[in-house]
């Protein structure tokens, strides 16, 4: 007889997304963020380096680091869902100002946590140096 793991009914809740014929990426939906119950921790800080979307002046490509730091009440965050949320930025036209503040919104809906903070760190462009940050 298979032996359970302990884990399995912390994720046992977790159902597989319908499969998306076409993924989209330049229309981020926060549907696509899966989370699982809060095991007990009190702080969570997720990095994601290869987060691109598009400049919506020149169409030219935008590369950042997205900080997310937040405290969980309930729920924590899927990573591989997020990760499949940030690529849908990839083809996405917006200020780098607009898709930081999208992002902490869209989790806030999702996660409902105590508090998040948002960090967009975007790449140097004309000499200029853009960090935005957005908290719920």
């Amino acid at each position: 007889m298979k032996k359970e793991s302990p884990l399995e009914d912390t994720f046992k809740h977790l159902k597989p997304k319908d499969v998306l014929e076409e993924y989209e990426y330049s229309h981020p939906d926060f549907k696509v963020l899966d989370t699982f119950p809060n095991p007990g921790v009190i702080d969570v800080e997720l990095t994601c380096r290869e987060f691109t979307s598009l400049c919506p002046i020149t169409g030219q490509p935008d590369y950042a680091v997205i900080g997310i730091d937040y405290t969980p009440d309930k729920l924590c965050l899927e990573s591989k869902s997020l990760k499949l949320y940030l690529g849908m930025y990839r083809q996405h036209g917006g200020f780098c100002e607009q898709i930081t503040h999208k992002i902490c919104e869209d989790l806030f809906k999702v996660l409902a946590p105590k508090n998040i903070i948002v960090k967009g760190t975007f790449a140097w462009r004309g000499g200029i140096k853009i960090e935005a940050f957005s908290q719920r």
